[in-house]
């Protein structure tokens, strides 16, 4: 029997440059998608799958992330006494009773597998989701989730996958597929060429990984970058055990570059419980003016 996920790592140490000045005095992953922060809907998907142990590493500019997961008692206050109390529920139930949140600084950025390395001390050995905050995929149930119960069934390792336009392969990590045995993954390797990619299936921002990760990882040099690749210890530890892709039910949203995000800000707000009526009439109206109709 596969032993229960219960920890998450989320890699929050890179610096989102491409958000810049947005990003100067704040971390990419606070960037709000409405009225949430990326990080957080990170976190809802994370404990939706079974998580307890959520484990942030984080670099030195990433300090507003453990404030926005800790208690504020002051602003409660301020929100009892006004009597804001839908408001003042929001913030208390970011984390739920019996979720454990542990942050790990990440020194020197020196890529995706050393992030992951990071967190050992935290994982032990227990298998663990690894969750990229700025991709963001809206299904139903969560990413995660439904990774957790794809484990449930064979175990092994299991990553998420996405077809990409051919061209864009040199933006991933790239998959080779034996559909005959699960999805399991015959090969993977990062970010390769069009014309010698294995296939134009890519790994996105969803891992459930075996703790015998860790030990790969120890082992693996600087790759594609000059950074240790996570792409590359995953490659050595389908030597010994199986690694399975799988293909989400859901909507992914590249919120790691400007469109992406704006795809996604306009997609949740469209699906807003409080603001969808009157944002869709809006965007509705935008469209008529676009194609030269009446407002």
């Amino acid at each position: 029997m596969a032993k229960a996920v219960r920890s998450v790592v989320f890699p929050v140490a890179g610096r989102g440059t491409r958000f810049l000045p947005a990003t100067k005095a704040s971390p990419k992953e606070m960037l709000p998608i409405v009225d949430k922060p990326l990080i957080q809907y990170a976190v809802e998907e994370a404990i939706e799958a079974g998580a307890t142990r959520l484990v942030f590493v984080t670099g030195s500019s990433k300090r507003a992330i453990e404030d926005h997961f800790d208690t504020d008692a002051e602003l409660e206050r301020a929100l009892t006494d006004s009597g804001k109390d839908e408001l003042l529920r929001s913030i208390q139930g970011i984390v739920p009773n019996g979720v454990t949140c542990i942050y790990i600084r990440q020194g020197e950025p020196l890529g995706l597998g050393h992030a992951v390395l990071c967190a050992k001390p935290a994982i032990g050995d227990e298998p663990f989701f690894v969750h990229l905050a700025d991709d963001l995929i809206a299904g139903q149930p969560g990413c995660l989730k439904q990774m957790a119960d794809e484990y449930a069934q064979h175990g092994g390792s299991v990553i998420a996958v996405e077809t990409v336009p051919p061209e864009t392969t040199s933006s991933y990590g790239i998959v080779a597929i034996d559909t005959n045995d699960r999805n399991r993954i015959t090969h993977i390797v990062e970010k390769p060429a069009p014309d010698v990619a294995p296939s134009n299936s890519a790994v996105v921002g969803r891992y459930l990984l075996a703790p015998e990760i860790f030990a790969k990882l120890e082992r693996t040099g600087k790759g594609a970058g000059g950074e240790i690749q996570l792409t590359d210890g995953i490659a050595d530890l389908m030597d010994d055990a199986a690694v399975y892709a799988y293909s989400f039910d859901g909507v992914r949203y590249d919120c790691g570059s400007k469109l992406g995000y704006l795809q996604a800000t306009l997609a949740y707000g469209l699906a807003h419980p409080e603001t969808g009526e009157k944002f869709r009439a809006h965007v509705m109206s935008l469209a008529a003016e676009l194609q030269g109709g009446p407002g």
